[in-house]
């Protein structure tokens, strides 16, 4: 019987050893390695082959989201699932788009999670009927989006090297006044960047904008 390698990464030491406990009687699950911390969980899977990390939503210090993105640039093939979620779909969807492949609500039991955890390895996505509806919508909006801005592109839309700095700084992240530090220039001037950025590429805020950087830096 092929063993799922598992890793839980979750900040309640007493949490994460029960439940290393539960998973290592199932005949099919080796747990690799436990941690309580990003660093340590990120330490175990530089270490080991994993094939599912169990990632809390609640982890202190990193966030789980950035954790997520750090363990998929270091184990491509490793599948990671969101525990302790919300049932909001907001909530759910950033998970999801960060790279999770599936999740566990706050209210699921430890049955669920072997159920969930088993499914993920099959490379099968649970999720409610509600959560496919809203995930539907996403990549609908997504879609529409991006086809807005592939248009935009080819109608010649043309940024000028301080706009594209500007650009990368709010795809970044940045706030104006992170951006005004970065760039040595007056919050004043930014916020006229920001304004041309949107204005140029058609599109109503920050978001939206920093999506052409997939385009533009094509």
């Amino acid at each position: 019987m092929d063993q799922i390698k598992v890793v839980p990464i979750i900040e309640v030491r007493l949490i994460a050893n029960i439940l290393t406990d539960i998973l290592e009687a199932e005949p099919d699950i080796t747990v690799v390695g436990c941690s309580t911390n990003p660093e340590d969980g990120l330490k175990i899977l530089h270490e080991q082959n994993v094939d599912v990390a169990l990632v809390s939503v609640n982890l202190p210090g990193q966030s789980a989201l950035e954790l997520i993105g750090t363990i998929l640039d270091i184990s491509p093939t490793t599948r990671v699932l969101a525990l302790g979620l919300s049932e909001d779909a907001e909530d759910v969807l950033k998970y999801v788009e960060a790279g999770a492949v599936g999740y566990l609500l706050r209210d699921n039991s430890l049955n669920d999670l072997v159920e969930i955890l088993r499914s993920t390895q099959r490379g099968e996505a649970q999720v409610s009927a509600k959560m496919a509806g809203a995930m539907i919508e996403r990549l609908s909006s997504l879609a529409r989006l991006f086809s807005t801005v592939e248009n935009g592109i080819t109608d010649g839309v043309r940024l000028t090297r301080r706009e594209q700095q500007v650009l990368q700084c709010i795809w970044n992240g940045c706030t104006n006044q992170e951006i005004a530090a970065l760039l040595l220039v007056e919050i004043g001037t930014v916020k006229n960047h920001v304004h041309n950025i949107l204005e140029k590429l058609n599109v109503s805020n920050r978001q939206e904008a920093a999506s052409y950087l997939t385009f533009i830096n094509k």
